[in-house]
């Protein structure tokens, strides 16, 4: 049984608990989401595997999870990308926020997501329990079709799309 580490809005930590249980009661939990780009400054994403229990078949960031309480997230975070995405790529840290959304199965994501950019031109080798298909493309194209098609993609990613951060990252390459 996987648990997460729930945070207080400061970030430091005050329990854990399983993971699904934090879900249906929507407690606030430190989570992170990586953001892999490539040398053309297109975002590798993925859409997660159909059979997840929440958000399935929907195109998100390039990988997304929940650290282990005792290790610190950034090394967490490259080992869940090896994992679901066969990638290991340098990460830094980019920022952080908190987010509220409701999504399918009555569950609550209540996060304070930690950010993470990299960047490689590797192509995936996907873990099929976790993505089912995967894609490059420019932050232009994502928003165009974020706003076309909306339900095709996670919340999550929707409101990381927004934060000004990430476009900063494509204008320093």
């Amino acid at each position: 049984m996987e648990h997460v580490i729930l945070v207080d809005e400061g970030d430091s930590e005050i329990g854990t608990m399983e993971k699904l249980e934090a879900h249906q009661k929507g407690l606030l939990h430190r989570a992170f989401s990586i953001l892999i780009f490539n040398s053309k400054g297109e975002l590798l994403l993925q859409k997660r595997a159909a059979s997840k229990y929440h958000s399935g078949g929907l195109w998100t960031n390039t990988c997304c999870s929940h650290p282990v309480m005792g290790e610190p997230v950034k090394l967490t975070a490259q080992r869940k990308l090896k994992q679901e995405m066969g990638m290991e790529v340098p990460l830094n840290f980019s920022h952080k926020f908190i987010y509220k959304a409701y999504l399918d199965n009555d569950l609550i994501e209540h996060e304070f997501d930690h950010v993470f950019i990299g960047i490689s031109d590797e192509k995936p080798i996907v873990n099929e329990q976790e993505a089912e298909d995967w894609k490059f493309a420019s932050l232009d194209n994502i928003r165009s079709e974020m706003t076309r098609n909306p339900e095709a993609f996670t919340s999550w990613f929707k409101i990381i799309m927004q934060q000004p951060e990430i476009n900063a990252v494509v204008s320093t390459q």
